[in-house]
Formats: structure tokens, sequence, C-alpha cells
């Protein structure tokens, strides 16, 4: 399987574009970079306000808000999403735990999106609330 055909998989089991079909994936495939970083190398901090979101391909990373770890993250996760979205301060810090590779979306790259394909908008509010819901179960992560 080629590179561009793993990304777009990847892509495509991601909760929050889990809906889209193959033409949006493709383009959304088209507008994102992917990257290796170290371990140890903060991807975003709490209170900046967020120019990308993340796509955790393999690594871990820690989510930690005002100074304690409230949880982990790894492969098929996002991170930054709602701080592209809302356009907000972030609300928490992410740290690389082992060396990553990610998928990174700009915000203008992942708005434009929206922008020129509204099914994509409607997927990802779908996808975050659903999110928010699990949140507030006992047995969310």
């Amino acid at each position: 399987m080629s590179p561009q055909d793993q990304k777009l998989e990847l892509l495509a089991s991601v909760r929050l574009f889990g809906k889209c079909g193959s033409k949006e994936i493709q383009r959304l495939g088209e507008l994102s970079d992917v990257i290796d970083l170290p371990a140890g190398r903060v991807l975003m901090r709490q209170g900046e306000t967020g120019q990308e979101m993340m796509i955790i391909v393999d690594g871990r990373a820690a989510i930690e808000k005002d100074g304690q770890t409230i949880a982990e993250r790894g492969p098929g996760d996002v991170v930054g999403e709602m701080a592209l979205l809302t356009e907000m301060p972030r609300r928490a810090t992410v740290t690389l735990l082992t060396d990553a590779r990610l998928l990174v979306v700009g915000h203008r790259e992942f708005h434009a999106l929206m922008d020129e394909m509204p099914s994509v908008r409607a997927q990802v509010m779908e996808a975050l609330a659903l999110s928010l819901m699990d949140a507030e179960t006992p047995q969310a992560r």
C-alpha cells in the first residue's frame, strides 16, 4: 500500500471523519501533511490559539490541563480539533511521550475544506457532539 493510500485509510478511520465519503477524504488527504517529531515535543499549549489539529499516526501523547495529566492519546486519535473549530484558546497542553508520526491539518486548510464541502462540516460537528456525549459517561477514556 502506498504512503498516500495509508494516509487516506487513516483519515477514513478517524471518528471525526468516519462518515466522510471518498471524495472528501481524498481532499482532506491533499490538505494534510505528515510530520515526524521526537518524544518530549510539546504539540500545543493550554491557552494558545489553535492553528492546527493533529492526528496521531504512530506514538503516544499526554494531555495536561492546569499541569495535571488527564489523558493519553495514541494512533488514530485527534488532538487540537476543538480549538481549531471554535477559534478559542486551547484547553490543554499536549506533549509527545514517544517519537511520533502525525498528520497535521492547518486552520486555513480545514476551514477551506468545510466551506468547499459543507457535508464535512456537518459530519465533523456530529462526531464532536458524539465525543462530548461519550465524555459525559463513566466509561469515557
